[in-house]
């Protein structure tokens, strides 16, 4: 199981989407994919799912389905987390449905990282019992699933929920748009990845963590980033989007890897994984098909020039997602693994 964050400070740059779209295309390239919305704005789980399956997720009362009903014990320090069952989409895609609770487990997500550090057992170990919490559920629902990737979307700041959530990611992907926001994104983001990293890095050396507590990595290896919706004209990003896509290389290098940049535009970026065109004309045809656009047909209304555009978009997609195999090298299994006291 390779766990894949996609993860910026910085809202409205098309990351929810973007997960959605790979997990589409991991499938169509016969991965077996498990997506994991812990963003309680749960945009993820409904661009998956239609209304009629939601409101059975989400009743009065408890969400034994979601992630929220995952961990529910935890939250009211009544027991440890609950197996939550994967929603199947399609044969080998699966996802853990998010929920607008979830919101309710950030204060004990943010006291458990101090616990961590406790010298008495007790304290100590419920606090790597709610920090390991997202990841303990989704190694249970990838194995649940037979998931090989999982693709978790989490939401846009850096408070202790998503760093609960990075903490169980082995690799991160940085969606970006080029403007003065995604830039100072990156100087929020990439030190704190390092602080997250280097953090759980002591917490592991413990000696109050429980017995054959799975940990996760920790590891939140940057990938790399994706540039999202960028203006075109004729197949080239025009000079107000340059204006700012050009200093990405520096700052990415700088803040994100701590190191100094080997290119001067994002065309000669090796960090860049891609950069991902805004199909403004597919996408309403895509939610109203509940399908990916690259999944778009003559029968959804996509004929003439929509056709073209949904063949670049999946071209785009291959691409990106291709990239990302080659990276983490899926045919290795490794960063997951039980730990004994």
């Amino acid at each position: 199981m390779k766990a894949i964050a996609f993860f910026n400070n910085k809202g409205g740059v098309g990351k929810t989407s973007m997960v959605y779209h790979l997990s589409w295309m991991f499938h169509d390239l016969g991965q077996r994919v498990l997506a994991v919305d812990l963003d309680p704005q749960s945009n993820l789980t409904s661009i998956f799912l239609d209304d009629s399956v939601l409101e059975t997720l989400w009743p009065e009362g408890k969400h034994p389905r979601t992630i929220l009903g995952a961990v529910d014990p935890l939250i009211e320090s009544l027991g440890d987390i609950q197996p939550v069952k994967p929603i199947e989409i399609a044969p080998d895609l699966s996802i853990v449905a998010g929920d607008l609770g979830l919101s309710a487990f950030e204060d004990r997500l943010s006291d458990a990282w101090g616990k961590c550090l406790d010298d008495k057992p007790a304290i100590a170990g419920d606090g790597f019992r709610v920090t390991t919490a997202f990841h303990r559920v989704m190694k249970n629902a990838a194995e649940d699933c037979g998931g090989d990737i999982v693709l978790i979307d989490v939401g846009p700041n850096i408070g202790a929920m998503n760093r609960a959530a990075l903490v169980a990611a082995d690799f991160v992907v940085i969606p970006l748009g080029a403007d003065l926001f995604s830039l100072q994104g990156l100087r929020n983001l990439g030190p704190t990845l390092r602080d997250w990293r280097k953090g759980w890095q002591i917490r592991t050396q413990s000696s109050r963590i429980p017995r054959d507590l799975p940990l996760p990595s920790g590891n939140m290896q940057p990938l790399g980033y994706v540039l999202l919706n960028p203006s075109v004209r004729e197949n080239r990003p025009v000079k107000s989007y340059l204006r700012w896509a050009n200093r990405i290389p520096e700052t990415y290098a700088k803040e994100v890897l701590a190191q100094p940049a080997q290119a001067q535009s994002t065309a000669d970026d090796a960090n860049q994984l891609t950069m991902l065109k805004h199909f403004k004309s597919l996408m309403p045809m895509a939610q109203d098909a509940r399908k990916p656009m690259f999944h778009l047909a003559a029968a959804d209304g996509a004929i003439g020039g929509h056709a073209g555009a949904v063949q670049d978009c999946r071209k785009q997609f291959e691409a990106l997602a291709n990239k990302i195999l080659e990276q983490i090298d899926v045919t290795e299994h490794d960063g997951l693994q039980d730990h004994a006291a």
